[in-house]
């Protein structure tokens, strides 16, 4: 933000306040519906199978389960393998009593969640510990930029067997985060801390890679945001950013039409979404000392994760949720996810990737 007034720092203070007390709400029953996991699946239905696959290997591998090679005996081999993939993965286990096509459908959802980080990362070309056996260009210490209740961090320092260090706003996730990283065995590798991505609690040049997804569109001064990110990372590091966005200006156009920026007028005061389009991103970057920037539309990618959404109000699951928080609560925090649904449709709204490196 511009300047010093004082106007300008009440507005910060209560932009600030807005976000960490609009997650407070939230998180308890998006963890209670959905784990862990505080961001959107990535779905492509041209590959889903091969894609599931892929996700339940890394989900064996990162539980330490053997092959069939590894172990031909199956001593060490659990009896029932899609436990192990839930547990790991989903955040919790998994109800044997509920066996419906819709829970069957959310843990499939619940996966997409887990493919969106594995994509991101592919995206910007960091391989995975098997394809990198040495760990030469795995990451070793990593931030997580607004880190929910610490599905993400939790995850990657898992792949990675990197340190991670995680901050948001809100205090009640840093517990929650706490709590999990203690739970999967991995507060020796896992903190979380309250923290400002405008003003990170963090020397200049720590990380080799810094992770932020969905929380930029957030941030009320992107170039300050993404001089925060740059300046946290080690020379030669990546940073990985998703977030929504609202849509690129055409070649003729100077602005939004008016109904569109009604609603992101909307947007930013009952959400504190400040949205910028991809390419002012790009054109952010353009002044700044980064490589090797690559961006991408994933709206398409994304939208599959709405019908899970809604699907999720109605498992056991979901219903116990609504008859503990209220049918009310529940829905106002589905609310988010479905009016972003409705303004994708109409064009408004696009879901973006973007990734660049610090020069070394």
């Amino acid at each position: 933000m511009e300047g010093g007034s004082s106007s300008n720092q009440n507005s910060t203070l209560t932009g600030k306040k807005g976000i960490a007390e609009l997650y407070d709400e939230f998180t308890v029953i998006w963890e209670e519906m959905w784990g862990e996991h505080m961001h959107h699946g990535f779905y492509d239905l041209s590959d889903d199978r091969l894609a599931l696959s892929r996700t339940i290997d890394e989900a064996l591998r990162s539980a330490s389960v053997p092959s069939e090679e590894e172990d031909p005996s199956k001593s060490k081999t659990p009896k029932r393998t899609v436990d192990v993939v839930w547990e790991v993965f989903c955040g919790d286990h998994m109800d044997h009593n509920d066996s419906s096509p819709v829970s069957f459908s959310i843990s499939h959802d619940r996966l997409a969640q887990v493919r969106m980080m594995d994509e991101a990362l592919r995206f910007a070309s960091i391989p995975s510990v098997e394809e990198d056996p040495f760990k030469s260009k795995t990451p070793n210490r990593i931030v997580d930029v607004g880190c929910g209740t610490g599905g993400e961090s939790v995850y990657l320092a898992r792949k990675y067997g990197a340190k991670c260090w995680g901050f948001t706003l809100s205090p009640f996730q840093v517990e929650k985060a706490n709590a999990l990283a203690i739970l999967r065995g991995l507060s020796d590798q896992v903190s979380f801390l309250v923290g400002d991505a405008l003003s990170q609690p963090f020397p200049d040049g720590q990380f080799d890679l810094v992770w932020s997804m969905e929380s930029a569109e957030h941030m009320p001064d992107k170039k300050k945001f993404l001089n925060e990110l740059l300046r946290v990372a080690a020379p030669g590091g990546t940073i990985i950013i998703t977030t929504w966005c609202h849509r690129d200006l055409k070649a003729d156009e100077d602005s939004l039409q008016s109904w569109e920026k009604e609603i992101l007028d909307k947007f930013h005061k009952d959400y504190h979404l400040p949205l910028c389009s991809r390419d002012d991103y790009v054109k952010l970057l353009q002044s700044l000392p980064v490589e090797d920037v690559k961006t991408a539309d994933w709206t398409q990618h994304i939208t599959p994760f709405w019908t899970g959404v809604r699907r999720s109000a109605w498992t056991w699951r979901g219903l116990m949720t609504q008859l503990r928080r209220g049918v009310e609560t529940v829905e106002a925090s589905l609310a988010l996810p479905l009016e972003i649904k409705a303004h994708c449709q109409k064009g408004v709204f696009k879901y973006s990737v973007i990734t660049f490196r610090k020069p070394k």
